[in-house]
C-alpha cells in the first residue's frame, strides 16, 4: 500500500521514543501509521535497501534518517518513479558531498519521468480519439437499426 497524496509527508507529531540528549526512534507501528502505509511495505522498502534501520533484539528501531528516507521514497512513488530511480535519490540525500550534483541528478530524473509521463499522454489521447470514434460509428449504426422496420417473418405452419 502506498501513501495517500493526502496523508504522506504530513508534519504529523510522531510518537517517538527518545530519552534526554538522545536522538529521537521510530517503532515500524509508528511510521506506518504516521505515513498510512503497511509495515509489510515498509519492510518491503527495507528488503530493496531504501531503508536501513537498527535493530535492538527482534524490533526494528528507526532513526531520523530512516524516517526522512521513507518520507522520500514515498514522495518518488507519488511522482510515479520506480524504485530503482528512488533508490539513487535516496542514496543521493545520505552523501555528504555538494548539492548541487544531487540536484543536477534528481533534476534528469524529473525531466525524465515527465517525458515518458508525455509520450503515455499522447498515447492516452490518441487512444481516447480512437474510441470516440467506435462510439459515434457504434451510434450511428444503432440508430440505423433501430428506425428500419423489422423484416416480416414468414408464418409457420
Amino acid at each position: 500500500m502506498s501513501a495517500s497524496p493526502s496523508t504522506a509527508g504530513r508534519n504529523k507529531t510522531p510518537k517517538a521514543s527518545a530519552g534526554k540528549g538522545a536522538a529521537k526512534t521510530y517503532t515500524i507501528t509508528e511510521l506506518s501509521t504516521e505515513f498510512d502505509v503497511t509495515p509489510r511495505a515498509i519492510r518491503f522498502y527495507e528488503d530493496v535497501g531504501l531503508l536501513e534501520p537498527e535493530r535492538a533484539g527482534r524490533n526494528r528501531v528507526y532513526s531520523q534518517r530512516e524516517r526522512t528516507r521513507l518520507k522520500l521514497t514515498l514522495r518518488g512513488k507519488r511522482l510515479g518513479l520506480s524504485l530503482q530511480e528512488i533508490k539513487q535519490l535516496v542514496h543521493m540525500y545520505d552523501s555528504p558531498s555538494d548539492t548541487a550534483p544531487q540536484l543536477e541528478a534528481f533534476l534528469a530524473v524529473l525531466r525524465n519521468h515527465r517525458k515518458q509521463i508525455e509520450v503515455q499522454l499522447e498515447d492516452i489521447r490518441v487512444t481516447l480519439e480512437e474510441i470516440a470514434q467506435h462510439e459515434a460509428r457504434c451510434e450511428r449504426l444503432l440508430e440505423a437499426a433501430t428506425a428500419a422496420p423489422a423484416p416480416k417473418r414468414p408464418a409457420r405452419a
